[in-house]
């Protein structure tokens, strides 16, 4: 019988060295670490400092070197094209090695920057690992990002090299990137040496020799090359976060860390062993594709699904179902958006009985919170686990979850269940000091973080230490707010700056989304606090139907409103809600609050770079009009 989950929860807060140690003798080392964590220079803590490793190594090759190179590494599945790739562990390094010897041909060496800037095709999983591979460091970009921020990005990471495809797809529109890319290199003040572009079939574009080649072209006459050895504290990426302000932040990862702790959280978080088949629907360009769709699961050595469509649309709301179905899927991870989206398209689940789901097991969900009925829902449609977990950009694996491979516990709606091993999570009032259980207050992580999560900002030491590390000294700041409860389990009610101010009663614009969302009719919501004379701040709920929904908006109004003053108060002064169309998310799935709540208060806003669709906050102006919300 393996130990209980608070047993490992204590010894990796006890004693982090001896855990973490004996963690890092599961993966691959050119030579073994002797020196676990350097705390010598707070906050800038290193682990496995003097070890020798490669992160492409232990990607793809390791697997191979087990007698295990047959087993099927990744599955393409794009219902836009209609294209299907299956590729084995030997099949992918075969091709990995060959792009890391185009890399290295166009003068590309260990520490380089290379921005990959691509659609989810196999290509962008190869580039990664081949960057990965011979030690250059990659920094992938969101394909479609607009230009002025891929400019951004070439600027801050000094690239010396772009790889990129002719163009991407979204349901019903392509997205041509060779014109956006021209433009970020036109507009970026560093200057670009070389351009790769793989060119997707009946959608090619021009290239301008000798500077921009094919992808056919640079592998044409590349030879495979073998891993380099890399120091453990040295940078596998560079991903810039996603904020809908200021400039990007560049996190960086080391690369010992990093493999360490996402094999391990395989099978102890998510259950994942090396036959099984995992699928995370996201995006590359974001932290959950980064550490999920590519690296955790190879390193794990097991099967990972690259899905280049929607949960919606691609061609219907039974598209998830299909690919659990087509490749006897284990285990997927995606953000509640993708489940609200399904919900609202298919309410009663009738895609859901075409297919069979037999070896699914467990659904995880993180990106932001998942309302409790968006749960509720997923485990009466698939009969099995629903877990909310949470983590960040920052940290590139899951700070609070249920560990499933260790002990599956207890479901708390609302709650990202407990803190991970590794994760010493706090409560600290706004008078600095600690909570009692069940008392609101931001949640921040007694530091040193565990590996894997991010040691520095890209050639930025005193940004992080700023940003993150000062308001709290000795915690990591996460900037969400919430509690833990007598049991030790977290909950994450929102961004810190998504407490509202209610005539001197802070409220947290969850806990009254977790009422709105329970109303039958609606399908997702968003409360925000906007700017009051008399109190401050006054909440507003945004409430999306679902289809096929006949009751009148202002009956659904009114029992919404009911529903939040029966539930949290008349402290909540909560008495409107709007019905509308849709809420305007980023490309990753997270609700706009903070540009609505602007556009409501009349503030100056930037149009988010990450936003999904910009028309919305259009839509979302014309109703806080037509609503008396916002005066003209």
């Amino acid at each position: 019988m393996g130990k209980k989950f608070n047993e490992i929860y204590e010894e990796s807060i006890k004693n982090p060295e001896n855990f973490w140690r004996e963690i890092s003798n599961d993966i691959f080392w050119f030579k073994k670490p002797t020196k676990i964590l350097n705390k010598s220079n707070p906050p800038f803590y290193k682990w496995f400092e003097d070890g020798v490793t490669n992160t492409c190594y232990n990607a793809l090759d390791i697997h191979i070197d087990q007698g295990k190179g047959e087993k099927l590494a990744l599955i393409y599945d794009s219902p836009i094209t209609g294209n299907k790739q299956k590729f084995s562990y030997i099949e992918l390094k075969k091709k990995v090695s060959i792009f890391a010897g185009a890399l290295t041909n166009q003068g590309i060496k260990k520490g380089d920057r290379v921005i990959i800037y691509m659609p989810m095709i196999p290509e962008a999983v190869i580039a990664m690992l081949a960057c990965g591979r011979i030690g250059a460091i990659h920094s992938v970009v969101f394909g479609g990002f607009a230009s002025n921020e891929l400019a951004s990005r070439i600027d801050d990471s000094k690239a010396k090299l772009l790889v990129t495809a002719s163009c991407g797809f979204e349901p019903g529109r392509t997205i041509q990137y060779k014109p956006l890319v021209d433009e970020a290199i036109k507009m970026a003040s560093h200057k670009i040496n070389k351009l790769i572009l793989f060119q997707r079939s009946g959608h090619e574009a021009k290239l301008n020799a000798p500077k921009e080649i094919s992808w056919d072209e640079a592998i044409s006459n590349a030879t495979e090359v073998d891993c380099v050895e890399m120091n453990s504290n040295e940078f596998a990426y560079i991903l810039y976060t996603s904020g809908t302000t200021g400039i990007p932040k560049g996190i960086v990862r080391d690369i010992g860390g990093h493999i360490v702790a996402l094999k391990w959280t395989m099978k102890n978080i998510y259950n994942i062993n090396a036959d099984d088949v995992w699928w995370s629907a996201s995006d590359i360009g974001w932290i959950v594709g980064h550490s999920y769709i590519v690296y955790a699961p190879l390193f794990k050595g097991c099967t990972t699904v690259l899905f280049e469509g929607k949960p919606v649309g691609t061609p219907d709301a039974g598209a998830f179902w299909k690919i659990i179905s087509d490749y006897k899927v284990k285990s997927l991870f995606t953000a509640p958006t993708a489940f609200r989206a399904i919900k609202k398209e298919d309410p009663e689940g009738k895609f859901f009985s075409k297919y069979n789901l037999s070896k699914f097991e467990s659904l995880f969900l993180a990106g932001e919170r998942a309302d409790p009925d968006t749960i509720k829902w997923a485990e009466n449609l698939l009969k099995v686990p629903v877990i909310d977990h949470w983590w960040q950009t920052e940290t590139s694996w899951a700070i609070s979850s249920n560990c499933t491979g260790i002990e599956m516990m207890e479901t708390k709606y609302g709650s990202a269940c407990k803190a991970v091993p590794g994760y010493d999570i706090q409560i600290i009032k706004p008078d600095q000091t600690l909570a009692k259980p069940n008392e609101m207050g931001d949640i921040v992580v007694k530091l040193p973080l565990p590996p894997g999560t991010f040691p520095t900002l890209w050639n930025a030491d005193k940004r992080y230490k700023e940003n993150y590390m000062t308001n709290y000294k000795g915690y990591y700041e996460t900037y969400d707010a919430g509690h833990i409860d007598d049991d030790g389990y977290v909950w994450i009610m929102s961004r810190t700056d998504d407490i509202i101010n209610v005539a001197g009663h802070r409220l947290s614009t969850g806990a009254i989304e977790e009422v709105l969302s329970e109303h039958q009719s609606v399908a997702e919501c968003a409360v925000l606090g906007i700017a009051d004379k008399l109190k401050g701040q006054l909440p507003i709920g945004l409430v999306v139907l679902k289809a096929g929904v006949e009751k009148n908006n202002e009956t659904i109004s009114k029992e919404c409103v009911k529903m939040v003053r029966d539930t949290i108060g008349p402290v909540a002064a909560f008495k409107i809600v709007i019905v509308i169309k849709r809420l305007p998310k980023t490309r990753s799935g997270k609700i706009l609050r903070g540009t609505i709540r602007k556009i409501a208060d009349k503030e100056e806003y930037k149009m988010p770079a990450t936003i999904d669709d910009p028309a919305i906050l259009t839509e979302i102006k014309d109703d806080l009009i037509k609503n008396n919300i916002l005066k003209e």
